[in-house]
């Protein structure tokens, strides 16, 4: 259990979704960024100074080892993030691990067993679970505010280049739609409508194997279906759309990140909810980890192990059915 009013972070892997979560890590009163590591010390010496963290290393190991640190934001590339955990959970420091958790269940399974032998917290860093705008599309589905749901629609796409060099084109870090980016629609999926019963998906790829796009159905009891993208090759609304039986829910553009919902009622009325966010989005979740740490807890009670091995294994099975190997 963490005693002092403020909580130590650091940072290994210093790439852009580093700089947000270090950006809102400054608005949260007991959270202090304290250390910061990448495998180049300029780049380590840079971060460090723009976010005012006194320590800056060099190599992962060694901010590992220093014993002032509390809670550790892994941010390297997916194929890292069992190695960057181990590393941490090992040396008694509590983790968030960026999504995806790991490469595969295996992985997940072996990292929350280090955990919970070493008893340290663990969570994987899916930010979006801890919107508020998310929070109040799982409580109005929950209470069936316009009945039951029937169909889901939810994509996540955009147009970059392809660059062979950049991490999310390699196959050997995890590149490609499925990982990166398709994680988020999958994620709604299991987190409104629970494990499917059936999973359909395809795919094209780039030159290098890694997958460009990624097209899902996943199928339900009494007929519901969830209809999910994944692209890196077009622009799309990337909408988290809930039909239901009196109405439609619809997280609108970036559903993902801080957004707004419309509510639409059968009769063609509407509203739209702002939610008057003032930071990126990272502070929700860090909030939510320190309140944990300081608790002395080992798991959240939202993103629990048991929701983080289900993501992981049907982020394996749509593997398996687009044969997609890394």
């Amino acid at each position: 259990m963490i005693t002092n009013k403020t909580i130590n972070w650091g940072i290994i892997g210093l790439g852009n979704i580093a700089h947000k979560f270090a950006t809102d890590l400054l608005t949260i009163g007991d959270a202090k960024l304290y250390a910061v590591a990448s495998r180049n010390q300029d780049k380590a010496d840079a971060f460090a100074l723009k976010y005012n963290a006194p320590k800056a290393f060099d190599s992962y190991e060694a901010l590992a080892q220093d014993p002032n640190i509390d809670a550790v934001y892994i941010a390297t590339p997916h194929a890292l993030h069992k190695e960057n955990t181990l590393l941490c959970l090992q040396n008694g420091i509590a983790v968030l691990c960026e999504k995806p958790f790991a490469m595969d269940a295996e992985e997940v399974a072996e990292m929350i067993a280090v955990a919970k032998a070493n008893n340290v917290l663990l969570m994987e860093a899916l930010w979006t679970y801890f919107l508020p705008h998310y929070q109040y599309v799982l409580k109005a589905l929950n209470e069936n505010k316009f009945g039951k749901l029937i169909k889901l629609e939810a994509d996540f796409g955009f147009y970059r280049a392809f660059d062979d060099s950049h991490r999310l084109f390699n196959k050997s870090l995890g590149g490609g739609s499925l990982l990166d980016i398709g994680i988020y629609p999958i994620f709604v999926t299991l987190s409104t409508l629970g494990i499917p019963k059936h999973i359909e998906a395809e795919a094209t790829y780039f030159e290098n194997g890694a997958d460009a796009s990624c097209d899902m159905v996943f199928e339900y009891d009494n007929a519901v279906k969830a209809y999910l993208k994944s692209s890196l090759i077009e622009d799309t609304p990337t909408e988290a759309i809930f039909y239901c039986e009196n109405g439609v829910i619809k997280i609108n553009s970036m559903f993902h990140a801080p957004a707004t919902v419309t509510l639409i009622l059968n009769s063609g009325d509407s509203e739209t909810l702002d939610f008057g966010y003032s930071t990126i989005g990272y502070n929700y979740e860090a909030i939510h980890f320190n309140k944990l740490l300081k608790a002395g807890k080992t798991e959240s009670d939202v993103m629990t192990f048991g929701f983080s091995e289900q993501l992981i294994k049907i982020l394996d099975t749509v593997r398996n059915q687009i044969n997609l190997s890394y």
